[in-house]
């Protein structure tokens, strides 16, 4: 799945694929299921954050970054892509940025009735 997203006035593309969550492993050596997990805590529905106690911002923002070097491998590192941005609206991207990390882990296959 893919998206784009206005962030500063600049159009930026997001992918999530199986390899994101690889891409994500390896760059910063964490779990990613770990800590969308725990974004998932932290953001209900609609891109409300219900607990800001979890909300981890340098997760959110390794998550994205990720997301957006699976749609650009020409992407700089996580550092300096953000200092790239006078602005990053995390209110305004939040959900687009969720549905697309959970369609990365999500079923897509219906299990079989026993």
């Amino acid at each position: 799945m893919e998206k784009i997203l206005n962030i500063d006035g600049r159009l930026v593309k997001f992918k999530s694929t199986g390899a994101f969550l690889l891409r994500y492993k390896a760059q910063f050596g964490r779990d990613a299921l770990k800590d969308i997990y725990k974004m998932q805590d932290a953001v209900g529905p609609g891109g409300k954050i219900k607990n800001i106690e979890v909300m981890d911002l340098e997760v959110f923002y390794n998550l994205v970054w990720a997301l957006a070097k699976t749609a650009d491998p020409l992407l700089p590192p996580p550092l300096d892509w953000l200092d790239s941005f006078a602005e990053f609206p995390i209110t305004e991207i939040i959900t687009e940025v969720m549905d697309l990390i959970f369609c990365s882990i999500g079923a897509t296959v219906q299990p079989k009735k026993k």
